[in-house]
């Protein structure tokens, strides 16, 4: 491979919350290991990797020059992202006036539905749920209404006859979607969204789409837009986007989202804007500018590959090794969703038991249930193949 995705960085004391808050935040991350055992972190969902030396060289260029005033969006920045969007997903059609910033997709998030909803109102989620959409939902004053994703075939699937059924008696018009979905990591079918969508329709349903793990897709599966499947979807979703998870850049804060219909856009803008702090840094731009690059089509088609052979001996060595524990390989996303149901019933454990067992060897993963899923562990497998390894075998040799 062109690129490093083998060195094992030290990250201690490099602001980096995935190694130096181990032990410090009690009730959300992991305790700290026993002597004798260092920490894998594979809790916090960025990577262990170095980033697109692309990024790093269009920083450093900007800091040559010795000011950092007043600045505005440049037409690279919207051309990066326009470029992207055509080569990476078939989008079409996409103008910088459909690009709006964001400092946060969960912002972006709120704002959306601060615009769409009254405080108190009803929004669909499917659950397993990202824990920062029940953070932003509860912390503003909404109402979550969950739809369980179901079991089919081994695969994590939406039910349509419960969807309608919340969104109707509920009288909802808002739903939050993740595309691929976090924590379960699937990526969406055509026929799956055009389900989705259909229904949202007949319900006059608009959709904010969080699509930060867009470009993180698994040998054999393929990305939908959410906005591409029809044209009410064109014109009734909110699609968040972010170079953050891609190129690990949650440091440096820096969303955006797409919005097709101008009346949509025009008002998401301005409750975006009321707070006044939602303003793109000038180091962030450059660092998209230099993430959308030509490396950085490279270096993303390389990851995947990565984190496809991750995915693939986690899931194998799990499911020989760990009796009890079931996974379903995900398709997108670096993160895994153990279900540890039977292994907890037959051991006598609780689930925070079992995290403890984890994180006295170093192990450092998530816990699960803060994502609705009462017996899971979230396992963040975007390391070098060396430490998921590690991983597994102190898993096996101390825990399971």
């Amino acid at each position: 491979m062109r690129y490093d995705f083998t060195s094992i960085m030290d990250r201690r004391g490099r602001d980096a919350l995935a190694v130096d808050a181990v032990g410090k935040m009690n009730g959300f991350a992991p305790s700290a290991p026993d002597p004798g055992f260092d920490v894998i972190p594979m809790w916090v969902a960025d990577m262990n990797f170095p980033t697109l030396p692309a990024i790093q060289e269009a920083i450093i260029r900007r800091t040559e020059h010795p000011a950092f005033g007043y600045f505005e969006t440049s037409d690279d920045y919207y051309d990066a992202i326009i470029r992207w969007h055509r080569r990476r997903n078939g989008v079409s059609g996409l103008t910088r006036e459909a690009i709006g910033y964001e400092n946060g997709v969960l912002g972006g998030v709120v704002s959306a539905l601060n615009v769409l909803c009254s405080r108190g109102d009803n929004v669909l989620l499917h659950s397993p749920t990202y824990i920062g959409f029940t953070g932003a939902l509860e912390n503003n004053g909404y109402h979550i209404v969950l739809s369980p994703l179901r079991i089919d075939e081994g695969v994590w699937r939406m039910d349509f006859e419960d969807m309608e059924k919340k969104i109707r008696d509920n009288h909802i018009h808002a739903a939050v979607f993740c595309s691929p979905h976090n924590p379960c990591g699937r990526v969406w079918e055509r026929w799956e969204l055009e389900e989705a969508f259909r229904i949202f329709e007949k319900y006059h349903v608009t959709v904010i789409s969080d699509e930060i793990w867009s470009d993180i897709i698994l040998s054999g599966h393929r990305h939908i837009p959410s906005h591409s499947v029809s044209e009410y979807a064109k014109m009734h979703t909110v699609s968040l986007y972010a170079p953050s998870k891609t190129f690990n850049l949650a440091g440096l804060i820096g969303s955006y989202h797409i919005i097709f219909d101008p009346l949509l856009r025009d008002r998401i803008a301005k409750e975006s804007s009321l707070c006044h702090y939602n303003a793109i840094n000038v180091l962030s731009m450059h660092a998209l500018i230099g993430a959308y690059s030509k490396e950085g089509y490279v270096w993303v088609d390389e990851l995947c590959d990565v984190l496809t052979q991750n995915v693939k001996y986690a899931a194998g060595f799990i499911r020989s090794n760990f009796e009890g524990v079931s996974v379903r390989v995900p398709e997108g996303t670096y993160m895994l969703f153990a279900d540890c149901e039977k292994w907890l019933l037959s051991h006598g454990k609780t689930l925070r038991e079992l995290e403890e067992m984890c994180w006295r060897v170093g192990v450092a993963v998530q816990d699960g249930a803060m994502f609705h899923g009462p017996s899971h562990l979230r396992i963040n497998l975007a390391l070098p193949l060396s430490r998921v390894q590690e991983a597994m075998e102190r898993l096996r040799k101390y825990v399971f």
